[in-house]
């Protein structure tokens, strides 16, 4: 039998197959449903919309040797966790790279991150042998009883790898306004150098739930699947996952998945309408605009309800919380509040080095 040695992300990739969280998906892409998923945005149904490849890559000597129905023992460490029974094989090219990132460019992180793969693809379902991998994951099976329990009819997930501040409790708040409750879904896997630690980003919910919100209203877990910066593909992929775990709404914001300049703010609605009006999405996806603190109006808005853009906007970024952050310097309260930023000063390590 072939081996196969896995590194973290593409456990979790295997982790979160097994419950269910890339339902349809039984295992690693075949070259039909990789062709379709990078070419048209859907699985080689052509009625699944996916946007993201999730595929196993193999040193060129297993490629070689394998053959439809092999079995690969997939190996963490010194531990066998699972076998692939191989479909088809693959290869992955620039051209599937630009077609998914926009870009082959290697400074833009999920490039890299891709091209530090072996081209040589396996795909194939897959069979968990170690249970004990499933241990702490986030289940499906799990949300969606979660959900039921508290009586939520309606739920509208919410995709952060960032600290709540007030542009997030504003997007946040509009989807309480529409919906039963509301699903706040972290990422906690693999993030670029610089991103917060999922430390920073679970103490400054606690604070933020514990103090401000509704506790019947509010459901929070992190996700543990790796960031991909895929931009307007990432954010429909977010959406599937969380229409897996039991929502019906899902909250797209502005530059959703993005990194640097790779892509234009709402290229992700305009993504989101175009596959919407094609296939049934199976998940209703809430486009807002970029909130903002408006001095005049003296509250967290954006351009479609406020006419104060260009004469009394202050913007609510990432990259000033963090220059705050680092200088320990507190930001005005339109930016962030008072209680978040003070969880987050006391830790250790904010930032992933």
């Amino acid at each position: 039998m072939l081996r196969r040695t896995i590194n973290e992300e593409t456990l979790q990739d295997l982790i979160n197959i097994e419950t269910g969280l890339l339902s349809p998906l039984d295992g690693f892409m075949g070259k039909d449903d990789f062709d379709s998923v990078v070419c048209r945005m859907t699985l080689s149904d052509s009625e699944t919309v996916w946007t993201i490849p999730i595929t196993l890559d193999v040193d060129e000597e297993t490629y070689r040797k394998c053959a439809p129905g092999d079995t690969i023992a997939l190996y963490y460490g010194d531990s066998h966790k699972a076998d692939l029974s191989v479909r088809d094989t693959f290869i992955v090219e620039d051209t599937h790279l630009e077609k998914v990132f926009r870009t082959t460019d290697a400074s833009h992180p999920g490039v890299a991150k891709e091209k530090s793969r072996h081209p040589y693809r396996i795909g194939g379902p897959v069979t968990v042998l170690d249970r004990s991998i499933l241990q702490g994951a986030l289940h499906p099976a799990e949300t969606r009883a979660a959900f039921a329990k508290m009586g939520w009819k309606t739920v509208v997930g919410f995709q952060t790898r960032n600290p709540v501040h007030n542009a997030h409790e504003h997007l946040q708040r509009l989807g309480l306004e529409i919906c039963d409750g509301l699903f706040i879904n972290p990422i906690v896997g693999w993030k670029k150098a610089g991103d917060f630690t999922e430390e920073a980003v679970n103490t400054a919910y606690e604070t933020m739930i514990r103090e401000f919100y509704p506790l019947s209203r509010v459901y929070y877990a992190g996700l543990k699947t790796q960031m991909r910066y895929a931009g307007p593909r990432e954010a429909i992929f977010h959406a599937a996952i969380r229409k897996n775990l039991g929502c019906t709404h899902f909250i797209i914001g502005r530059d959703h998945a993005g990194v640097g300049g790779f892509y234009g703010a709402y290229d992700a609605h305009a993504l989101a309408r175009d596959l919407a009006g094609k296939y049934d999405v199976g998940i209703d996806l809430l486009l807002f605009h970029e909130p903002y603190y408006c001095s005049k109006c003296g509250f967290v808005t954006s351009n479609k309800a406020c006419s104060h853009e260009k004469t009394h906007r202050t913007e609510i970024s990432g990259t000033i919380i963090r220059e705050c952050l680092q200088s320990k310097k507190h930001p005005p309260n339109s930016l962030m509040r008072k209680e978040i930023f003070e969880s987050l000063i006391c830790l250790d390590k904010i930032f992933i080095e």
